[in-house]
């Protein structure tokens, strides 16, 4: 990464300019992998997280210990790293937190000590089963249930648009388990790939290819003691796991658009023509200029909200957000300039930047659309107006 003055932020410690050196090293090597043409998809996603496992750095995304939260800086460096260097393993990354945080944040001790050693080593693949066809930014809809039956739950329904599905090895699974109570009905469980009654129906290929695809749960029976918390806990453990998360998804677009710049850099100040070279225009210049700005105002947004998680341990609902849709919107713009910097180079497939174009897209849909985002953002903001008046 061209720029890392950014780690002199008083946002951050000692311990997180170290973590980064690390991260750096270790994700140019990981980014090595995207040309091992031996390797598919989830081979490589397995090999990621196995790599990033046995580094320890799966440690700053997986907590076994309640006593010992996440540090959201540690996830949003790891990102913005990864991100910067590979797609894929900043995937990876953030679904091993993702798909194991409600465990760690609600489950029991015997749970923590089952379900999460595994994810935190990268031996065992996670994943979060939220969205349904029906249900995505309307979580509250969802129509999968759960009911109890004797010494055991039997989730019934569909999930899709899930993240590693077809090579994890446990699903945070959301449903209803009292159809009536709308989000006060939810309920999150512990489903393991070879449970009776689950299967992946089928995988789901996006422009920016990484294991996904939809989840069919026919009767499937699984032990009681697998729900996390209560029932009707659910609702607040996936809020709760997404407000560790979601200033990360901004951190991820971080990372694509620093790199999309340092490209747009190194192509415009190689690339002559009329007797120069294409940095010398003031057009060039006036793209350059627009991309550092809003890369710097994306990474004090990002690390604003983690640094509030992390030192005023309050909810981050409204600067989370806020980080997420100023960051991947931007980030959008700034490949978008990349690409165009590069003229008819920019769009031929394996060129970096028309790769960032391709991978910054879904980021501005996932853990909350653009516009779902405005409106929380709106409405915290009429919040703390009508408590002020």
């Amino acid at each position: 990464m061209a720029d890392r003055s950014f780690l002199e932020w008083p946002f951050f410690d000692d311990r997180h300019r170290a973590l980064a050196a690390r991260l750096e090293a270790v994700a140019d090597e990981l980014a090595e992998l995207e040309h091992d043409g031996s390797l598919d998809m989830d081979a490589i996603c397995r090999a990621v997280v196995a790599r990033l496992g046995a580094e320890g750095l799966l440690d700053y995304a997986v907590s076994t210990d309640p006593q010992r939260p996440l540090d959201v800086r540690s996830i949003c460096l790891a990102r913005e790293i990864l991100g910067y260097r590979f797609g894929l393993a900043d995937f990876a990354f953030a679904m091993q937190g993702l798909g194991s945080g409600p465990i760690a944040m609600f489950g029991t001790d015997a749970q923590r000590a089952r379900y999460l050693p595994g994810v935190q080593r990268g031996e065992r693949i996670a994943a979060l089963a939220m969205s349904e066809p029906g249900a995505g930014s309307d979580f509250a809809a969802l129509t999968t249930t759960a009911r109890r039956d004797g010494d055991a739950w039997v989730l019934d329904g569909t999930k899709t648009w899930i993240s590693n599905a077809g090579i994890a090895d446990q699903y945070t699974v959301f449903a209803k388990t009292d159809m009536d109570a709308g989000a006060r009905g939810i309920s999150a469980f512990i489903v393991e790939a070879d449970d009776p009654g689950f299967r992946v129906s089928e995988r789901i290929d996006v422009i920016a290819p990484h294991p996904l695809g939809t989840l069919v749960l026919d009767e499937c029976r699984i032990p009681a003691d697998r729900i996390l918390g209560a029932p009707g806990d659910g609702f607040k453990a996936a809020m709760s796991n997404l407000d560790i998360f979601r200033s990360s998804v901004g951190a991820a677009a971080l990372g694509f658009a620093r790199r999309a710049l340092d490209e747009a850099l190194a192509h415009s100040d190689g690339r002559e023509l009329f007797g120069g070279r294409l940095s010398d225009f003031q057009l060039t210049q006036e793209k350059v200029g627009d991309m550092a700005m809003e890369i710097d105002a994306m990474a004090l947004l990002v690390y604003r909200a983690a640094w509030v998680k992390d030192v005023q341990q309050r909810r981050v609902t409204r600067e989370a957000s806020m980080a997420k849709t100023y960051a991947t919107e931007a980030a959008q713009q700034i490949i978008d300039r990349a690409v165009q910097l590069h003229g008819a180079l920019g769009t031929v497939a394996g060129n970096k930047v028309e790769e960032l174009y391709r991978e910054i897209r879904a980021l501005r849909i996932y853990e909350g659309t653009t516009e779902v985002n405005k409106l929380v953002i709106a409405a915290q903001t009429y919040k703390a107006h009508r408590e002020g008046a």
